[in-house]
């Protein structure tokens, strides 16, 4: 038995969910206990308790722990979300959209957790400019800015699935970046504490079966289907829109083909990190990341 928490709830996290809906644990020889949850910080501090053995979530808080204690043992051992999830969609189109014109647009960027907005400045730092002058709205929600797009109160907004594609499919927004382009960014891995890792690890070799059967279930699948079969998970999205957000995900190579954390994405993500000033030290990539058990399913076939 595996004790496992969701971070929150977010239509990007479709292969979570759907690793339990389909049964692919199960399937692979492992008990796991799904628990809920809706605040990352909670979650986060669960696992550290040892309330719950295994969490989905971003490297970022492995990067984040390891930089205030280097002896924290919290480590990434199954990649699942490759790429950034997350969108700038402008009120008016925008088709030669680069970073630095954010200086000169009203956004509304994510308020709800930090990773988005320090990989976005980031982008915008590459390209020559200071994200410090963007004339950007804090404290909105995703929804709230994405409310405020139609009303014409903002330029554009930062946020993710299913509000983008909403705004798309509605005309009220024009893709302007889909920061997935930006190539490997590690998001979202399983992660869980060494000593469970060595506690338990043909439980954990289970789940990492598991979620590699599961990306190649999800590769493979419609988004129709994808839809009908986590439907539950968001009954309040509609079918069109949820199929289509996941169908605009897989184009952009979101998720991983295989569970194996690449060196390039943490790499990236920890620039991101340290050019806002969220990360103060180089922390090496083995200290943060056990790829053995991912390794291990993928020879296996």
């Amino acid at each position: 038995m595996i004790t496992l928490s969701e971070n929150f709830r977010a239509l990007f996290y479709t292969p979570f969910y759907a690793a339990v809906a389909t049964g692919a644990y199960k399937d692979a020889g492992v008990e796991v206990d799904f628990r809920l949850s809706t605040n990352p910080e909670k979650t986060a501090a669960a696992l550290n308790a040892g309330e719950v053995e295994v969490m989905w979530g971003g490297p970022l808080r492995v990067l984040t722990n390891h930089d205030r204690d280097p002896s924290n043992d919290s480590v990434c051992f199954c990649d699942v979300i490759a790429r950034d999830p997350f969108f700038v969609i402008g009120r008016t189109p925008k088709p030669d959209f680069r970073p630095a014109d954010l200086l000169r647009t009203k956004i509304g960027t994510v308020s709800e957790v930090p990773t988005p907005w320090l990989c976005l400045q980031d982008d915008i730092r590459r390209d020559g400019a200071d994200p410090a002058a963007v004339p950007r709205v804090t404290t909105n929600t995703m929804a709230e800015n994405a409310a405020a797009l139609r009303a014409g109160t903002l330029d554009a907004v930062q946020l993710f699935q299913p509000y983008a594609e909403d705004l798309l499919a509605s005309g009220a927004g024009h893709l302007w970046y889909a920061a997935a382009n930006r190539g490997l960014c590690a998001y979202t891995t399983l992660v869980t504490r060494r000593s469970v890792l060595a506690a338990k690890r043909k439980e954990l070799l289970g789940m990492v079966r598991g979620m590699y059967r599961t990306l190649q279930w999800l590769h493979a699948t419609p988004g129709t289907e994808i839809q009908r079969t986590l439907a539950g998970y968001f009954p309040d999205v509609p079918p069109a829109i949820y199929a289509g957000a996941i169908d605009r995900y897989k184009a952009l190579g979101l998720y991983g083909r295989d569970p194996i954390t690449r060196p390039e994405g943490v790499a990236r993500l920890a620039a991101c990190m340290k050019s806002g000033g969220a990360l103060t030290r180089d922390i090496p990539f083995e200290e943060i990341v056990d790829n053995s058990l991912a390794e291990q399913v993928v020879r296996e076939g």
